[in-house]
């Protein structure tokens, strides 16, 4: 089984109010599944009890996010390193690509900072 895979195999949970909230995530970061208990809703302040949970939501799968990259990290860390230009043990040197690289479009890494489009730049009116 390659990297890639177990990553997608893999999956995380992040929690938050003390595991009201409960987020799991796969290694590549797709949600799977996302619980919140009955003791987190407060029916006589529905308001106040939406607001909480959309809160302990977020909180939950950020958590979530966040062991699935280190999740990442300790599966991809050696190739990342290599990469880097750190080199595979017994093998000479790395790719010393530049830091900052998006490879995002070879599915590897996160996208990098967005680009504006053609459509976006301000039009000078005359």
């Amino acid at each position: 089984m390659n990297a890639q895979q177990a990553l997608a195999d893999a999956e995380v949970t992040g929690t938050a109010g003390g595991g009201l909230v409960k987020a799991t995530v796969n290694g590549q970061g797709e949600l799977l599944d996302l619980s919140i208990s009955p003791a987190a809703v407060d029916p006589d302040d529905a308001e106040e009890t939406a607001r909480t949970i959309a809160d302990l939501v977020l909180a939950a799968v950020r958590d979530a996010y966040r062991s699935a990259e280190d999740l990442q990290q300790q599966q991809m860390g050696p190739f990342a390193a290599a990469m880097q230009g750190g080199g595979i043990p017994g093998m000479p040197g790395g790719l010393n690509l530049p830091g900052g690289l998006d490879l995002s479009g070879l599915g590897l890494g996160g996208p990098g900072p967005h680009a504006p489009e053609p459509d976006d730049e301000d039009d000078a009116e005359t």
